[in-house]
């Protein structure tokens, strides 16, 4: 929830949406049914997917600090029926210095 900002030109955001429905189905979205149905005990096949990946985002506000940034994608998925999001970080990629936020009560998440 914190902001991420792109003010001075360092990191980049970016997106990608995979319609399935009634098409082969590149590796990606395999591997996203594949946590769906882990995760859930469930089947899934996704009919459309969007991919939106914030790669080395400076936290607010970056003209105190752009070294520290963050990588991290948001997958939303849906079979028609049921929807889900799928929250991926980079291992060892949350390099944002939370003591220095103006909110003290970090939370990673989503609403």
């Amino acid at each position: 929830w914190d902001n991420a900002d792109f003010s001075r030109g360092v990191g980049t955001t970016f997106y990608q949406e995979f319609r399935t429905l009634n098409t082969a189905k590149p590796p990606f979205i395999r591997d996203v049914e594949a946590k769906v149905r882990r995760y859930l005990r469930s089947s899934y096949s996704a009919a459309w997917t969007l991919k939106i990946t914030w790669e080395k985002a400076p936290a607010y506000t970056a003209r105190t600090d752009t070294r520290r940034t963050i990588t991290y994608q948001a997958i939303l998925t849906t079979d028609g029926f049921r929807s889900y999001v799928l929250m991926l970080y980079q291992e060892g990629g949350m390099q944002w210095d939370y003591t220095r936020l103006t909110a003290t009560n970090v939370l990673i998440g989503y609403t």
